[in-house]
């Protein structure tokens, strides 16, 4: 009973590596989309920093990845528990993501009583609930698409180390000019790196980076982004 117990628990083990086991994407079509990915950031330059129309490309943005993300799985199914959208590994993720949040949060509310920047209101809940969904389109774009198309290049032989550090750097540089903001997602963006190219979730990662990211603005910037986002749909004023 025991051995046959043992031999269920091994199939189990290598269904979960298949599942995750790099498809074959042609170099081209990963160049592409790390191309796309280079292009949502110089949109989000314009559009959001610059025009500061940040709810129309938020709204715009997630729900034309979503799009991609569907049509790619219909042309090659599993594409998308390769790329991280997956819940068999959660726990294990969660245990190694878990003490860097904690650690992070006592370090943002440390940095906000020093700064005296701390600016926390009810508007946090709503940003609590809604920003892990945008946490997890960054993620998809920054570490999946990026990361990940980088690591399984064919014939290239990028080495782990380089390839979180430079999306490490390209997600501190998305957010320039605000320097702290800089420096915490070029930290976030190194741990989430390491493990994103050990384990591939994004569901965790990207809770983290919205539950983070928020206590982050209103704590460390003292900025609010419900009003940011929001303010000019419901008449509430920066």
């Amino acid at each position: 009973m025991e051995r046959s117990w043992n031999g269920d628990r091994i199939n189990f083990s290598l269904q979960q590596h298949l599942l995750i086991a790099p498809p074959d994407i042609s170099n081209r079509t990963r160049i592409l989309e790390i191309t796309g990915v280079i292009v949502t950031a110089i949109g989000k330059f314009i559009v959001m920093d610059h025009a500061g129309w940040r709810f129309p490309f938020i709204a715009v943005v997630t729900i034309s990845w979503i799009g991609y993300i569907f049509y790619r799985n219909q042309a090659k199914h599993g594409i998308i528990q390769y790329w991280g959208f997956r819940t068999d590994n959660f726990k294990t993720v969660m245990k190694k993501v878990l003490p860097f949040g904690l650690l992070a949060i006592i370090v943002i509310v440390c940095l906000g009583l020093y700064l005296d920047t701390i600016n926390i209101t009810w508007h946090i809940i709503p940003i609590l609930i809604l920003y892990p969904i945008w946490g997890v389109i960054q993620q998809y774009l920054l570490i999946a698409l990026t990361a990940g198309n980088l690591q399984h290049l064919k014939r290239q032989n990028v080495g782990n180390g380089v390839i979180i550090l430079s999306t490490a750097l390209f997600f501190g540089a998305v957010h320039y000019p605000y320097h702290w903001l800089v420096t915490g997602t070029f930290v976030l963006a190194l741990f989430y790196g390491l493990i994103y190219l050990q384990e591939r979730n994004l569901y965790v990662l990207g809770l983290f980076h919205g539950w983070l990211g928020a206590l982050f603005y209103y704590s460390v910037l003292g900025r609010d982004p419900f009003v940011e986002i929001f303010g000019k749909f419901i008449g509430i004023n920066e």
